[in-house]
C-alpha cells in the first residue's frame, strides 16, 4: 500500500482509534484501515495456518486408524500404574516423586491386530496446562478414580478438560483389590455430577480394575476399542504427514529430539518438516522403545532427530516437498513470533515504576526459569504464576530449556532476579559467577519443593504486612464518561459489600493498577452509603479515570 503515514493516522482517527507514527496496529485495525483505502489484506498468521493444515482428504482416501487415548486422574489414584501395567514396563517408577514430569506417547498392540496409542499426561493439578493440552489431540479419555478414595478436585478438573474438548470419557474404577474399596460410592458421586454409567441406565462406560494386579485391564482395553469403533476413526496415510508436537528437548549427545503424534499421512526418514517455527530434515525416527524405524503412520508416535530447535508442545507440524519450502514457512513463522513478542511486550516505563513505588504494599519478584523440557517449563511457570496475589506478583522475565549459563546470571543481575533450575545443572563457572554477583540460584528436582518454598516465602511476607481485610469485591460491567470527564463504572457486587469513601484497589488481569478512594456510590440515581452482594451500582474512583470493562474493584480496610 503506497499510502502516506499521515493519511493512515487520519483514517485511524476517523475510526475512533488514536495512534502515533511509530505505533504497531493490531490485525482488526489493519483490516479496517486497509478497507478504508480499498485494499484487502491476508494476515501472515492466517496464511501460515492454511499452509500447515495440509491437503484435504476425500472419503476414499481414508483408512481406519488406532484410537489415541489419554489417561487422566488424581496423582495417587493409579494413573501411572495403569499405564505402566499396560506397557509392561517400569520406566516411570524412577522419576522423582512418582509424578510424570514429561508428556510422552506409547503405542500398545492388543489382540486381533488392534492397537491403541496412549498419551501420558501428568496427574497432578500443578500440571494443568500440560493436561489441558493433552485433550486437544486425543480421541478418548480414561478417567482413573481410586475406589478407596473420593472424586478429587484433580479428577473433576480432568473430566472438565475432556468435556470442553468434546472427547468421550470412560471411567476406570481402580484399586478394587483394596479391603476398603467402595465402587458404589464412586458411582453415586459421579451420578450426582450427571455421569451415569450404562449399567445404571446412563451413557458412560465404566470398568472396575486393579492396576496393581492387572484385574479388568483387558476388559478396559476392549471398551476403549468399542468406543473407537463407534467413533469410526479414520485418516489418510497416503499424503504428506501432519500432526502435533508432544514433547521436545535437547539431548547432549543427539541434539534436538522431538516427540510427534502423526494425525494424517506417513512420516518418513528424509522428509523436510516444519514444527512450530523450526524446520529440518528428518534424519532419524525412533519408536517409544528407542528402536530405529523408517516410517510412522497415523495415530502412531515417533521421536525424530533433525530439527534446528525445540518446538513448543502442542505445536502443529507438517512435511513439505523440499527444504526450500520448509525453510520459507519456518522463516515466516519465526518472523510472526518476533512481531508478536514486540507487539505485546510489556515495557516498564517511569510512570509504571512511580506507580509501583507509590503502592506501598505492592511487591514483585522476578524469576528466570530453566528446565529440561518445554512441557515441564510451561507447567512450572503455570504453577508459580498461580501463586501471585493481588499484593505480591511473581513475574517470569525469561524461560528456556537447557542448563544454567553465565548469560542467565548476567540477565538476573541486570533484572534483580532469582534463577530457578528444574531438572537441570549449573556449571561451576556459572556458580562462581553467580556468587561473585550475589545472584541466587535454586536447583530443584521436585515441583512440590518449588511450590512449597514459594508458599513459605509468601507466608513470611504476609506476616510482615499490615493485616488487610477485604470488605467486598465488584466487577465492572460497563464504563462511561460524564461531561466533566469523570469515569463512571457500572458494577455488580460479587461478594461482601462496597462502601462509599472506603479504600479500594482496582485490579486488571490479576495486577493492581491503582489504589485510591471510592469517591461516589450510587444505586440508580440515588447516592448510597453501601451496596451489598448481588446488586448493581455506579462507582466513581477519586482521581482515576481509566476504568475498563472486566476490571475488579476491591474495597478494603487495614
Amino acid at each position: 500500500m503506497n499510502i502516506n503515514s499521515v493519511d493512515i493516522i487520519k483514517s485511524c482517527i476517523s475510526l475512533g482509534i488514536m495512534v502515533t507514527l511509530n505505533q504497531r496496529l493490531d490485525a482488526e485495525t489493519l483490516t479496517l484501515v486497509a478497507d478504508e483505502f480499498g485494499y484487502s489484506i491476508e494476515l501472515i498468521g492466517t496464511y501460515l495456518e492454511k499452509a500447515i493444515q495440509g491437503e484435504k482428504d476425500t472419503e476414499k482416501d481414508l483408512k481406519p486408524r488406532s484410537p489415541v487415548v489419554t489417561i487422566m486422574g488424581h496423582v495417587d489414584h493409579g494413573k501411572t500404574s495403569l499405564l505402566d501395567y499396560i506397557r509392561k514396563t517400569n520406566i516411570i517408577a524412577g522419576e522423582y516423586g512418582g509424578i510424570t514430569q514429561h508428556v510422552g506417547a506409547y503405542n500398545v498392540k492388543f489382540k486381533k491386530g488392534n492397537s491403541i496409542t496412549f498419551l501420558d499426561t501428568p496427574g497432578h493439578e500443578a500440571f494443568t496446562s500440560m493436561r489441558a493440552r493433552g485433550t486437544k489431540i486425543t480421541d478418548i479419555v480414561v478417567i482413573v478414580i481410586a475406589t478407596d478414595d473420593d472424586v478429587m478436585p484433580q479428577t473433576k478438573e480432568a473430566i472438565s478438560h475432556a468435556q470442553l474438548a468434546g472427547v468421550p470419557i470412560i471411567f476406570a474404577l481402580n484399586k478394587i483389590d483394596k479391603i476398603n474399596s467402595n465402587t458404589d460410592n464412586i458411582r453415586i458421586k459421579l451420578s450426582e455430577m450427571n455421569f451415569l454409567f450404562k449399567e445404571w441406565g446412563g451413557k458412560y462406560q465404566a470398568q472396575e480394575i486393579s492396576a496393581k494386579f492387572g484385574l479388568g485391564i483387558n476388559e478396559l482395553l476392549e471398551k476403549i476399542l468399542l468406543e473407537a469403533k463407534i467413533l469410526n476413526l479414520k485418516a489418510n496415510p497416503n499424503k504428506t504427514a501432519v500432526g502435533t508436537v508432544i514433547e521436545s528437548y535437547l539431548d547432549k549427545g543427539r541434539g534436538y529430539c522431538t516427540s510427534l503424534l502423526i494425525q494424517g499421512g506417513t512420516l518418513k526418514v528424509g522428509d523436510y518438516i516444519v514444527a512450530g517455527n523450526f524446520h529440518g530434515k528428518v534424519k532419524i525416527i525412533l519408536n517409544e522403545r528407542g528402536n530405529h524405524i523408517k516410517k510412522v503412520y497415523p495415530s502412531k508416535p515417533g521421536i525424530i532427530l533433525g530439527l534446528n530447535g525445540a518446538p513448543t508442545s502442542g505445536e502443529r507440524f507438517k512435511v513439505f516437498q523440499d527444504e526450500k519450502e520448509a525453510k520459507r514457512l519456518a522463516s515466516k513463522k519465526n518472523q510472526l513470533k518476533k512481531e508478536y513478542k514486540i507487539r505485546y511486550k510489556k515495557t516498564i516505563t517511569l510512570e509504571e515504576i512511580v506507580k509501583k513505588v507509590s503502592l506501598k504494599n505492592f511487591k514483585e519478584l522476578k524469576l528466570i526459569v530453566k528446565g529440561d523440557m518445554n512441557g515441564s517449563v510451561e507447567a512450572l511457570i503455570d504453577s508459580i504464576e498461580k501463586l501471585s496475589t493481588n499484593y505480591f506478583v511473581i513475574k517470569i522475565i525469561y524461560y528456556n530449556i537447557g542448563h544454567i549459563t553465565e548469560s542467565d546470571v548476567l540477565l538476573a543481575k541486570a533484572s534483580d532476579a532469582i534463577i530457578i533450575g528444574f531438572n537441570v545443572e549449573c556449571s561451576l563457572k556459572s556458580k562462581i559467577f553467580a556468587e561473585k554477583n550475589k545472584i541466587e540460584i535454586r536447583l530443584y528436582y521436585l515441583i512440590y519443593n518449588i511450590i512449597n518454598d514459594f508458599k513459605n516465602t509468601l507466608n513470611l511476607i504476609k506476616l510482615n504486612k499490615k493485616k488487610t481485610i477485604i470488605l467486598g469485591k465488584a466487577k465492572v460491567l460497563n464504563s462511561f464518561k460524564k461531561k466533566n470527564k469523570e469515569n463512571i463504572a457500572g458494577c455488580l457486587i460479587l461478594n461482601g459489600k462496597i462502601i462509599r469513601n472506603s479504600k479500594i484497589s482496582l485490579i486488571r488481569n490479576g495486577v493492581i493498577v491503582y489504589n485510591g478512594i471510592l469517591f461516589s456510590l450510587k444505586r440508580f440515581k440515588n447516592d448510597v452509603k453501601e451496596v451489598n452482594k448481588g446488586y448493581e451500582c455506579g462507582i466513581i474512583i477519586k482521581d482515576f479515570n481509566d476504568i475498563k470493562i472486566g476490571d475488579i474493584i476491591e474495597c478494603y480496610q487495614h
